[in-house]
């Protein structure tokens, strides 16, 4: 396991150029989600997934510029691909981070354009910027034009009452000019007032269709969809029109299904690693967060607590790796403790 600790530790030798991530990359994905998909959750998601795109939690670029660069670039040469998502408005400050992330070895840089929360608008950032396209596209090509990874953007279909699919195709439009050729998009308005960042996960309709039109109009470049979507089924239906979809909240909570993702998606062989093998490997992973960093396995555990949902057993093992009372015992005394009410149960 290779940590990035500095933008010269990319894990390429120097005299070798940076393996461009494949197209393919795109085609299924993990979302962006804070608080959640940090280095931790990302190293465990890769055990199951090979080839599946992985994407940081968004970061400021006020928390790179001015804050512990290291703390929130610093990642494992095992998630690539990896791409990192930003948050910010200004076009300097933005290039600035991009080249940051390029150096630290991100395969993609994303802009946020679809976060609906208070706090993120008070920094005039997120889903707001979806009223600027042309600030939106003067962003892009600032990172453009510093980094040689992909610059792409997430954003909604639209904001508030806006509903009319020109808001959407013009904003992609005016902000692929400035050579954003990928788009993620989440297929539901953000609501910026009245409605709670969950509430803007479920309240506005989702409507898909308008992503499909998208690439339809916009046959040229890259679209990936975003919102909803649980099932293998769903997935595929939205490959038949789309270039990628991207999975949020189902994958974090009922992990395992990243375990069938390279064989349904990718054309992969099926994996042979079983959910003790994910375990036991995360033990092992946690056993060295805390010896190089001190990171508390709870750190850690937390992400992988659906790992066995629908297992007999499962809630008496969830409850084992959140129970605090065992922090002082190593993740493997913990992982023994969980498994005695799974072999109970069995």
């Amino acid at each position: 396991m290779t940590l990035n600790e500095n933008p010269e530790n990319t894990g390429l030798k120097p005299d070798l150029p940076r393996k461009p991530m494949s197209p393919e990359a795109m085609r299924v994905s993990v979302a962006p989600m804070m608080d959640w998909t940090d280095r931790h959750c990302r190293y465990f998601h890769r055990l199951m997934s090979r080839h599946a795109l992985l994407y940081t939690e968004m970061v400021t670029t006020g928390a790179l510029i001015h804050g512990d660069v290291p703390r929130h670039l610093r990642f494992h040469a095992e998630e690539h691909p990896v791409a990192l998502q930003l948050g910010g408005s200004e076009p300097a400050d933005l290039a600035h981070c991009a080249k940051l992330g390029q150096a630290w070895g991100y395969d993609e840089i994303n802009l946020n354009c679809g976060c609906p929360s208070e706090r993120v608008q008070r920094g005039a950032f997120g889903a707001c910027l979806m009223a600027e396209p042309a600030l939106v596209a003067d962003c892009v090509k600032a990172m453009v034009d510093v980094v040689d990874v992909p610059v792409t953007v997430k954003h909604r279909i639209g904001i508030d009452r806006i509903e009319s699919y020109e808001f959407v195709r013009d904003f992609v439009g005016t902000v692929s000019e400035a050579g954003c050729t990928t788009f993620i998009v989440h297929a539901r308005n953000a609501w910026l007032q009245g409605l709670s960042p969950k509430q803007n996960r479920e309240i506005p309709p989702l409507r898909p269709a308008l992503v499909h039109r998208l690439k339809h109009d916009f046959p040229s470049l890259r679209f990936a969809i975003n919102g909803g979507i649980a099932t293998t089924a769903q997935v595929h239906e939205h490959l038949r029109l789309l270039d990628g979809v991207m999975i949020g909240r189902e994958a974090y909570h009922n992990p395992w299904w990243l375990a069938e993702w390279d064989a349904a998606f990718f054309g992969a062989a099926p994996s042979p690693i079983t959910r003790e093998d994910v375990e036991a490997r995360m033990c092992d992973y946690m056993a060295r967060e805390a010896a190089e960093h001190g990171t508390p396995w709870s750190n850690v555990a937390r992400h992988m607590l659906g790992l066995r949902n629908g297992l007999p057993g499962a809630r008496r093992w969830r409850q084992a790796w959140s129970d605090h009372r065992l922090k002082t015992k190593s993740p493997h005394e913990v992982m023994a403790i969980a498994h005695e009410p799974v072999a109970q149960a069995a």
